[in-house]
């Protein structure tokens, strides 16, 4: 049983959970990621970790209510239990592979859209602890949805930029858009830049620093679902290979992954979440007669 030690809202349907799990923050790295369960009859999620302390045991987990486990998950509170939590899975960063003296060297630019937010902060937070200040962009559709700034500017400084789409805070426009801005009118040069957010936004991400000749990085953790390679949900292509988010990854070379193939792989499982949020929302009055969740009249 993992103890839920704190919870807190961060913006609209998106959460914080501090989890005491001892083993799990003695042992992860940035990048890893780990399934947590509620109970013995519940889903398993995979989720990115966002942060660890290892003195006190604790690790840290960022999730959005987009489906039925995760709308149950955001009603548990602080003192209850999850039944498991597995981890550290995945590799971790590669930038976790290099020494102090070979970060120093680098600048290197992160691009964080929405939740992704989450396992872009364990990353910089590293990085800083190695002497290195990496640029970070932060995006979000409106002011209401940019997540863990204050977590991220103590590490990055004036080096975070964030970016809203609608313009009500920050640089007005697109990550890309801000991209664009650093390199051709700022001048700046990066050796990396590793993206994490939607799947949309990675995609055109890598498109266009790979017209600036900028090794990039994405991390595919948004079409994991199993987190075992069983499932198949997170089958990508990766220069022409085939690949799985949750075993091989879940970073890999964003200037060859089938952004395209991925999403289309991704959207299989919506009518069978749909399903189950219906189910949830209805309880007991709830009887499948529709047709359409696959229940029983």
């Amino acid at each position: 049983m993992y103890k839920i030690r704190k919870k807190q809202k961060l913006a609209d349907r998106i959460w914080l959970m501090d989890l005491e799990a001892k083993r799990i923050a003695s042992k992860c790295l940035p990048g890893e990621f780990l399934i947590v369960k509620m109970d013995a009859f519940g889903e398993r999620i995979p989720l990115t970790i966002c942060d660890y302390h290892r003195e006190e045991g604790l690790i840290t987990i960022v999730f959005q209510e987009v489906g039925a486990s995760s709308m149950r998950m955001a009603l548990l509170k602080e003192g209850e239990y999850f039944r498991d939590v597995v981890g550290p899975l995945g590799r971790p960063s590669e930038l976790t592979g290099k020494t102090p003296e070979e970060l120093r060297n680098m600048r290197i630019l992160f691009v964080a859209g929405g939740v992704g937010t989450a396992p872009v902060y364990p990353q910089v937070k590293w990085l800083k602890e190695q002497g290195v200040t990496a640029d970070v962009i932060l995006g979000a559709k409106t002011k209401n949805l940019v997540i863990l700034e204050k977590e991220m500017r103590a590490v990055c400084g004036e080096h975070l930029y964030v970016a809203t789409d609608d313009g009500s805070y920050g640089f007005h426009g697109m990550v890309t858009a801000k991209i664009e801005d650093l390199v051709k009118n700022q001048g700046r040069h990066y050796d990396l830049c590793v993206t994490i957010g939607p799947m949309i936004m990675m995609k055109f991400v890598s498109r266009l620093t790979k017209e600036y000749g900028i090794p990039t990085i994405a991390s595919m953790n948004p079409i994991m679902v199993d987190g075992t390679g069983m499932c198949g949900a997170c089958r990508l292509i990766v220069g022409n290979e085939v690949r799985f988010a949750c075993v091989d990854g879940p970073e890999f070379d964003a200037h060859l992954v089938d952004f395209d193939q991925a999403m289309k792989r991704s959207k299989m499982y919506q009518e069978e979440e749909g399903r189950a949020l219906l189910k949830m929302k209805e309880g007991a009055t709830h009887h499948g007669g529709c047709g359409i969740c696959g229940g029983e009249a």
